[in-house]
């Protein structure tokens, strides 16, 4: 445990950071597993209509500094590719 005064409260802050940053990326999970879902049902306007939802998830958990930028080209590429794939 830590003795000193600003030690203490960088503990705290890093607690608090870790369950924020917690919060960004299951949201953006959640939404990335949404499009999926839609995708698998053969449901294109669900689809789009959750990929949006979806790319707005992945940019704020960027903009919170929860995930990195290639993690974030990386899914938002994907999830753009299987939706335009769809018949």
């Amino acid at each position: 445990m830590a003795n000193m005064k600003n030690a203490k409260k960088k503990i705290k802050q890093n607690i608090k950071r870790e369950a924020e940053n917690n919060d960004y990326t299951a949201a953006m999970k959640t939404a990335m597993k949404n499009v999926e879902r839609a995708v698998k049902a053969n449901d294109k306007e669900l689809a789009k209509e959750k990929l949006g939802v979806a790319i707005k998830a992945i940019d704020k958990a960027n903009s919170k500094g929860a995930v990195k930028a290639n993690n974030v080209a990386r899914n938002k590429s994907r999830l753009t590719k299987k939706v335009n794939a769809m018949e």
